[in-house]
């Protein structure tokens, strides 16, 4: 009975096969229940050129696209990038260019040639048309952005102080500059130490900050040639109120003296004080009523708090550079003015 089972199972396998075996051949005998294999997308893409790119891609699981491999891939793609140069501002040229020495002085005056100390005052003639000042040349030809900051810091101080308020804080920044160029005339007229100067009971209370600020660089002026004294350029036809000629380390300079309420640590800090002493070297160097030329310039930020001044030395190239700008300013100033 036991093997009878067996060969009966065997035989049931064996017929099963065989069964399968004439279906299988009879469905792929069916022409419409055959898959037919369709055509790729892609088989026309031109796979020698992109092989690179295409096994960039699947070579990494991760993106570790750059600027840089996007613009190789780009190139790769659609060819080299060419850039365009930027455009670059054609260069202004001086219509009236003028030299900022006078060939006619003969030579740079020296701590030791003699001379007493020029103070010509200011004198208006009702007969001819008045020159321009160096301070509205500047104010009339600010840039943008220096009309910007000029405007809000003022809308700023007027809303701390309100109209009337503010109208006397100018007020008294001009008396508070009077004062201060007062005592400083003072200090380099007498014999007397700069810093016993500070101390001293007649000085003005408003100013003694200012003059312990600006002691350590009074200690190096000598050779005072003027003060408060106008210069007027004879060719230019434009003038203005020097601070102060005098020598400072071995150098005759035109000083200006300037207080400020923040640190100017640095030139740039100065805004157009550069320009104002270059004009001032200029008309000076032009100007008949003084045998002598200044290459060399020193703008000094006095603080009132008695913290150090910063003194801002400008040498002879410096002082070209800016006698530049100064004529185009002087130029703009006089086409606006037409």
């Amino acid at each position: 009975m036991r093997v009878c089972a067996l060969c009966s199972l065997s035989v049931a396998r064996a017929g099963l096969g065989s069964g399968l075996f004439s279906l299988r051949r009879s469905f792929s005998s069916l022409p419409a229940l055959c898959a037919r294999k369709k055509s790729s997308e892609y088989s026309c893409v031109d796979s020698e050129h992109y092989s690179s790119l295409v096994r960039a891609v699947v070579s990494t699981r991760t993106s570790a696209q750059t600027p840089e491999s996007i613009e190789s891939e780009d190139a790769r793609l659609f060819g080299a990038v060419v850039r365009s140069k930027p455009r670059q501002a054609p260069k202004k040229t001086l219509k009236n260019p003028c030299p900022l020495l006078n060939e006619a002085k003969s030579s740079i005056w020296s701590e030791h040639e003699e001379g007493a100390m020029t103070r010509i005052a200011l004198q208006r003639n009702s007969d001819q048309p008045a020159l321009p000042s160096v301070t509205k040349v500047l104010q009339k030809t600010m840039s943008a952005s220096q009309l910007f900051y000029l405007e809000r810091w003022k809308r700023r101080k007027i809303a701390e102080l309100g109209e009337e308020g503010f109208k006397e804080y100018s007020m008294n920044l001009f008396k508070q500059g009077k004062l201060f160029h007062a005592a400083i005339e003072a200090a380099l007229t007498q014999e007397t130490p700069p810093k016993e100067d500070v101390e001293c009971p007649e000085c003005p209370d408003e100013v003694a900050g200012y003059l312990q600020s600006i002691s350590h660089v009074l200690e190096d002026v000598t050779g005072v040639r003027a003060i408060e004294s106008v210069v007027e350029h004879q060719s230019l036809k434009y003038l203005g109120i020097m601070d102060c000629v005098a020598m400072y380390r071995g150098s005759l300079c035109v000083i200006d003296w300037k207080t400020s309420e923040k640190p100017k640590p640095f030139l740039h800090n100065t805004y157009d004080n550069p320009l104002q002493v270059a004009a001032y070297i200029g008309a000076l160097n032009s100007d008949n009523n003084y045998s002598y030329q200044v290459e060399n310039g020193l703008i000094v930020v006095a603080y009132k708090d008695g913290s150090p001044a910063h003194s801002h030395r400008l040498s002879a190239e410096q002082v070209t550079q800016y006698w530049e700008k100064w004529l185009f300013r002087l130029e703009e100033y006089k086409e606006k003015d037409v």
